[in-house]
C-alpha cells in the first residue's frame, strides 16, 4: 500500500455528552508548512493546546482548520420565572381593578407571556464540563484520524497519477535520445553547408577556423548530458514514490530540476521533431508539478 499522503482532506465527527451535542469538522489544503487554525466556541479555549499537540504529531504539512460547534439540547423540565410572574401578575391585577367589570388575570394567559416559562437547564455542573471536554478530545482524535485517512486515500490516487506521468516522461526521454543521437553530425553538416553558401565568392577563411566554429556549434547542440540527467531524475523520482513518507519538499525540488533539463533540451534542439518531444516533456513535467504541490 502506498504511504504517499496528500495535503487535501476533510473529516467530521459528532456526538453528545449529556445535554450538549457537538460536532468537529476538519479541513486541510495545501501549505508550505503546517498551519493549524482552531475555531472553538466560548468555554472551550482551554482545549486548544492539547489538541494542537495531538495534531502536530499526526500532520507535517498543510493549512488545517478545525471547527467545533456545540449545541445545548433543551431539557424536558419547564421552569417558571417566579420574579417575572409576580411582576406581571401585579400589573395585570392592578389593571383589572381599574377597569370595571374586568375578569381577574387568567393563569393560562400569564404563563403564555414571553419569559415567564423557560426550558430547564442553566450552567452545567463541573462534572458535566469535564465529561464534555473528554468527549470533545475523543471526538477530535476521531476526526483527525479520519482526516489522515482521507489524505492517505488521496495520496494513493496521486501516487498512481505520478507513476503514470513518470512512465510518460521516461518514454519521451527515450524518444528524445533517439532523435538526438545524430544531432551533432546533422548540425555540423548543416553549418558547413550554410557557411559555404554565405561565403560564395568572398575569400574563404581558413578551413581550420571554419572547422573550429562548426565543432563549437555542434557541441552546443549536444543534449546527451541533459538526457543523462533526465534519466537520473526519473530514477530519483521513482525512489521517492517508493519511499512515500513526507517527500513533498524533496519531490518539489526534483521537479524543478526536471523542468530545467527540459528547457535546455528545447533550447539546444536542432530539429522540429526533437523540439516537439521537448515540449511534450515540459507539458508532462508541468502536470507532475501540479500533483507534487499537494504532497505532504
Amino acid at each position: 500500500m502506498s504511504l504517499l499522503a496528500s495535503m487535501t482532506g476533510f473529516a467530521r465527527s459528532a456526538g453528545q455528552a449529556g445535554a450538549t451535542a457537538w460536532a468537529w469538522e476538519l479541513r486541510s489544503v495545501n501549505g508550505r508548512g503546517l498551519d493549524l487554525r482552531f475555531r472553538l466556541p466560548p468555554g472551550c479555549d482551554a482545549l486548544e493546546p492539547g489538541l494542537r499537540e495531538v495534531a502536530t504529531k499526526a500532520l507535517t504539512r498543510g493549512n488545517v482548520t478545525a471547527n467545533l460547534t456545540i449545541r445545548q439540547e433543551a431539557a424536558g423540565r419547564l421552569i417558571v420565572d417566579q420574579a417575572a410572574l409576580e411582576q406581571v401578575l401585579a400589573l395585570a391585577t392592578a389593571l383589572a381593578a381599574r377597569i370595571p367589570g374586568s375578569a381577574p388575570p387568567q393563569a393560562e394567559a400569564l404563563l403564555a407571556l414571553p419569559g415567564i416559562v423557560r426550558a430547564g437547564g442553566g450552567e452545567p455542573a463541573e462534572s458535566d464540563s469535564t465529561a464534555l471536554h473528554q468527549a470533545l478530545r475523543a471526538g477530535f482524535a476521531e476526526a483527525l484520524a479520519g482526516l489522515c485517512a482521507a489524505r492517505a486515500e488521496e495520496g494513493l490516487r496521486m501516487g498512481q497519477v505520478l507513476g503514470a506521468l513518470l512512465e510518460e516522461i521516461a518514454a519521451l526521454r527515450d524518444q528524445a535520445a533517439m532523435l538526438a543521437s545524430g544531432q551533432p553530425e546533422a548540425q555540423r553538416a548543416r553549418m558547413i553547408q550554410t557557411v559555404t553558401a554565405l561565403l560564395g565568392e568572398i575569400p574563404t577563411p581558413p578551413a581550420e577556423r571554419i572547422a573550429q566554429e562548426v565543432a563549437l556549434l555542434a557541441a552546443r547542440a549536444d543534449v546527451r548530458e541533459e538526457l543523462d540527467r533526465l534519466e537520473s531524475h526519473i530514477a530519483a523520482a521513482r525512489a521517492l514514490l517508493a519511499e512515500g513518507v513526507k517527500i513533498g519538499r524533496r519531490f518539489d525540488f526534483l521537479v524543478q530540476e526536471f523542468n530545467r533539463e527540459a528547457n535546455t533540451l528545447c533550447s539546444k534542439s536542432a530539429s522540429a521533431g526533437l523540439t516537439a518531444v521537448g515540449l511534450k516533456l515540459k507539458a508532462a513535467i508541468e502536470q507532475m508539478r501540479e500533483q507534487v504541490q499537494n504532497i505532504e
